[in-house]
C-alpha cells in the first residue's frame, strides 16, 4: 500500500490548494501545517491557463500562481520540498495539457523522485487514458479519475477499472465552487459506485462546511474540500499569520 491507499484507514479529509498562490514558499508551508491539522492527502492543483472546470474563485487561484511564474517543474521541486519535513500524501490535481507537455514518461519518473503519490488529469476521458495510465502506473502513482453522476453504468465500470488509489466522486455537475446544500441524490449516486469498485470513494465539488464534511463521510470515504480553502487562502494573502488561519480553517473544517 502506498501513502493514498493508507490514508484511507480512516475517514479522509482532502484538502486542495492551487500551487504557488499566493507563492510556492507559502504552498509549501501551508502543506506541513494543514497536515498537522489533520488533512490527509492534500491535492496540489497544477496552474494551468484554461481552467474549464474551475469556478471563478480557483480560477482566479491560478491566474495568481500562472503571474508568479508556477509550472509543473517548479511544482515537482515544491514536493521535493514539502518531503524533506513531511510524508503527507500528495496528489497532483491538473489538467491534461500541462502533463503531456511535460512528457508522460518523465513526468512519472520526476513525479515519483520528488515524491509525488498520485495523479488526476481533471479533463482527460477515461477511453482515451491508456497511454497515461501505463506511464504512471509503471513508476508506482496511483491515477485518479472523475466520476459524474451523470455517466452511464458502463461508463462508471470502464472509470472504476481505470483508476487506482480511490474513485473521486463529483457531487453534483458543473464546475467548482461553494454550495449552501449537498446534492439531493449524492447518497443514491454513491450507492451505485458502490456497485462498480471496492475502491475508497471521495466526494468533491461543493463541499464547503464541517456539516458537509460529515454528511459526506457518512456515505463516502473521503471528503475533498477546494474552493472554500482556496477562498481563504484568497481573505488573507498579504497578511502575515496567512497559513496560521488557512491551517485554523482547516482543522475547522476536519472537526
Amino acid at each position: 500500500m502506498n501513502r493514498i491507499e493508507k490514508a484511507f484507514a480512516r475517514k479522509a479529509f482532502i484538502p486542495y490548494i492551487t500551487a504557488g498562490d499566493p507563492s510556492l514558499e507559502v504552498t509549501r508551508d501551508l502543506v506541513l501545517a494543514m497536515s498537522a491539522a489533520g488533512a490527509d492527502i492534500i491535492e496540489l492543483g497544477v496552474p494551468f491557463s484554461d481552467p474549464i472546470a474551475d469556478g471563478p474563485v480557483i480560477q482566479r487561484a491560478t491566474e495568481r500562481a500562472l503571474n508568479h511564474g508556477v509550472t509543473l517543474a517548479k511544482v515537482l521541486q515544491l514536493v521535493r520540498e514539502i518531503r524533506k519535513q513531511s510524508q503527507v500524501p500528495l496528489m497532483l490535481f491538473s489538467y491534461f495539457n500541462p502533463l503531456l507537455n511535460y512528457g508522460l514518461e518523465r513526468l512519472a519518473k520526476d513525479a515519483v523522485d520528488a515524491g509525488v503519490d498520485g495523479v488526476l488529469a481533471s479533463d482527460l476521458t477515461v477511453e482515451e487514458s491508456e497511454p497515461y495510465r501505463s506511464a504512471m502506473s509503471r513508476a508506482g502513482l496511483n491515477t485518479v479519475f472523475l466520476a459524474a453522476p451523470t455517466s452511464s453504468s458502463e461508463r462508471l465500470t470502464t472509470i472504476a477499472k481505470a483508476s487506482t488509489g480511490f474513485l473521486y466522486a463529483v457531487s453534483r455537475t458543473g464546475v467548482t465552487g461553494e454550495r449552501q446544500e449537498l446534492a439531493a441524490d449524492l447518497k443514491e449516486f454513491l450507492a451505485t459506485l458502490r456497485h462498480h469498485t471496492k475502491l475508497p470513494i471521495a466526494v468533491g465539488f461543493g463541499i464547503s462546511t464541517p456539516e458537509q464534511v460529515r454528511a459526506v463521510w457518512q456515505e463516502a470515504d473521503g471528503a475533498v474540500v477546494g474552493s472554500a480553502i482556496v477562498k481563504e487562502i484568497e481573505r488573507h494573502i498579504g497578511k502575515s499569520d496567512l497559513v496560521d488561519r488557512v491551517a485554523a480553517f482547516s482543522k475547522w473544517l476536519r472537526a
